[in-house]
């Protein structure tokens, strides 16, 4: 874990130095005497990092929320229902995933060309909207997911919207945790797909941006590591909100199980959490009159 920590340790120091003390040879770890925070201010003035830090967060957002949403609805399909061909779907899918971006990104681009949507937002968020590890992921965390407790709420009358957003995801915490760590990492730091799509200066996002600070004869180490400094802060902002889902989904379990084992109908047995739930509460073992006898 030490050893993992050492390129953070010199980014955040190599951050505070002047370019001289960053290119030294040995390089020099630590220099407190001359730390400052002259690169940040001149990597937020320099190259307008607040617009394409907003540009970034708007970008990454959407793709995040547009994958959730499409992967766990499809892997919900793929895991609880039966329809003809969903092997071979599901297979195909992640055939998909065997094929590097190189291979795709010319047939891509002349697809947003003919979209009108080269040089616009759409541009970069729609061709990363599906995604076949997200697929794949949640329909592998939800064939975990007891089938009776669904059938058992059907049963009781629960339409299938409420079972995919009050039953099933609530149980699918942990899996819904990584990929939003997934996704928003995978979106941040994407260079190659808006470097082609985007045009205009002010669409640019923070990887590209970034790559300005490398000129021909030399690259601005102390600027590139300040505002990779900056880029960090919102990917460890996400890890820290989600990790407290990283929980064991069998730890969750014998709460979200709750209506299935003490047998009450899906309307009286709610949710963790909920106004009146069951979930957490010791159940009345005492016998009935009728079964003492």
């Amino acid at each position: 874990a030490v050893w993992m920590l050492l390129p953070l340790v010199w980014m955040l120091s190599a951050s505070l130095m002047p370019l001289s003390e960053v290119i030294k040879e040995p390089p020099v770890w630590f220099a407190p005497a001359k730390y400052s925070l002259g690169n940040y201010q001149e990597v937020w003035g320099r190259i307008g990092f607040s617009l394409y830090f907003v540009n970034s967060v708007f970008v990454a957002v959407t793709i995040t929320a547009a994958q959730l949403l499409t992967s766990s609805m499809a892997g919900f399909a793929f895991a609880r229902y039966d329809f003809p061909g969903r092997t071979l779907i599901f297979t195909l899918i992640l055939s998909t995933m065997m094929i590097p971006f190189q291979v795709i990104m010319i047939p891509l681009f002349i697809m947003m060309s003919r979209l009108h949507m080269v040089n616009t937002y759409w541009g970069m968020i729609l061709p990363a909207i599906v995604t076949p590890f997200g697929i794949f992921m949640m329909r592998q965390f939800m064939f975990g997911v007891p089938k009776d407790l669904l059938d058992a709420a059907r049963v009781d009358g629960a339409p299938e919207p409420y079972i995919y957003g009050r039953i099933m995801l609530p149980l699918c915490k942990p899996a819904i945790a990584a990929l939003t760590i997934f996704a928003f990492l995978g979106s941040w730091d994407n260079f190659l797909w808006p470097l082609i799509v985007i045009n205009s200066k002010e669409l640019w996002t923070l990887p590209i941006a970034m790559s300005r600070f490398t000129e021909q004869y030399i690259s601005q180490t102390h600027l590139q590591m300040a505002g990779a400094s900056l880029m960090f802060l919102p990917v460890l902002i996400v890890f820290l909100i989600m990790q407290r889902d990283f929980r064991g989904h069998c730890a969750d379990r014998p709460q979200g199980l709750a209506p299935a084992e003490c047998g009450t109908p899906w309307r009286a047995c709610k949710l963790p959490g909920a106004p009146g739930s069951m979930a957490g509460k010791p159940h009345d073992t005492r016998m009935s009159p009728r079964m003492s006898t």
